[in-house]
């Protein structure tokens, strides 16, 4: 749709447009921004009632859908039906509702079962992986992820977008058969902003045999470093949680398996990753040493250093390694 961009400010400016639905998905449309389009006929196809005000020219308060008194009393209601015609909105729903969880928002009743009959009829099947996988990043980033969740879920749309979760975390007990249990994501969540993290603790809570992570992956076009590092959680922190237990030799197993000697920038994530994961089995968790103890195991095998002599390339690589041993072993 049109949007203009100022030569010297770089500000958008969108005109007032109407859209009419010729095909499946978000991108069946036809836009109309012509002058005789009125402010209100735009604000009548936004998706929210609270994403429809405008403020014209003098300062005043353009609200034609109860938009302000939505947002008062916390709650997330689509304008029209035209909201059906577009399946994104689905997952801007629930990401505003993990958004504005802690302010106690949740989906107006016409609104989910508008939801349901959307993913009824087959709309939410024409999104494209990239389109899910920006809104997951997104709602990742909110301050209840969990949310985002359980509102796809209570339309009837986790099954579809994200199948692993329904098989995996289904909760037919806590909340109806709406709840999903994320566990490892909701304690992640709590340590950590970063999308990267809370994306492989929701693996964690995914996690199973088979290849569901690189499908997964693969599907969305997940970026690599979001792939890595649920990869990483997923292998190895079981190995974390009971590094106390763990040989010498098996610590350095772990910290080759992280590729922690050319890749150490990223072990800090990963523990926070083992750690969210330990706190989602013991939410009264205060401390988790075993995080300290690889830190201190991988500063030891790091500062290792082996006189070559005249030693072969491979006998050099076994000197390392038994040297790194004896180091981690003196830690541990």
């Amino acid at each position: 749709f049109p949007v203009f961009l100022h030569p010297d400010s770089k500000e958008e400016y969108a005109l007032a447009r109407t859209e009419r639905k010729t095909g499946h998905g978000y991108t069946g449309f036809d836009v109309c921004a012509e002058p005789d389009v009125t402010l209100e006929d735009d604000l009548q196809r936004r998706d929210l009632t609270i994403n429809a005000m405008a403020e014209n020219a003098s300062g005043e308060l353009v609200d034609p859908y109860g938009g302000a008194e939505d947002l008062s009393n916390g709650v997330l209601r689509h304008v029209s039906p035209a909201f059906e015609e577009d399946p994104v909105r689905i997952l801007r729903v629930a990401r505003f509702a993990a958004r504005f969880a802690h302010y106690g928002f949740h989906v107006a009743h016409a609104t989910n079962a508008l939801m349901r009959k959307m993913v009824a009829d087959g709309e939410v099947d024409y999104l494209v992986p990239e389109r899910v996988w920006a809104e997951l990043v997104k709602a990742l980033g909110t301050r209840t992820p969990t949310r985002f969740f359980d509102v796809l879920s209570g339309c009837n749309a986790l099954p579809v977008l994200f199948p692993r979760l329904v098989t995996r975390y289904a909760d037919d007990t806590a909340h109806g058969d709406d709840s999903i249990r994320l566990p490892v994501l909701a304690a992640a969540s709590g340590l950590s902003d970063a999308t990267g993290v809370r994306f492989a603790a929701l693996a964690c809570d995914m996690d199973g045999s088979g290849d569901w992570l690189d499908d997964f992956c693969t599907q969305h076009r997940a970026p690599n470093s979001y792939r890595q590092l649920a990869q990483l959680a997923i292998r190895y922190r079981k190995a974390v949680h009971e590094i106390a237990r763990l040989s010498a030799e098996e610590v350095l197993k772990v910290l080759e398996g992280l590729d922690a000697f050319r890749r150490g920038e990223r072990i800090e994530n990963f523990l926070q990753v083992c750690e969210a994961d330990a706190r989602s089995t013991d939410p009264g968790l205060t401390d988790y040493p075993q995080a300290q103890q690889l830190r201190s195991a991988l500063a030891a095998a790091v500062q290792v250093e082996v006189d070559p002599g005249e030693k072969s390339g491979k006998e050099i690589g076994d000197a390392i390694r038994q040297a790194r041993i004896e180091a981690i072993n003196r830690i541990l």
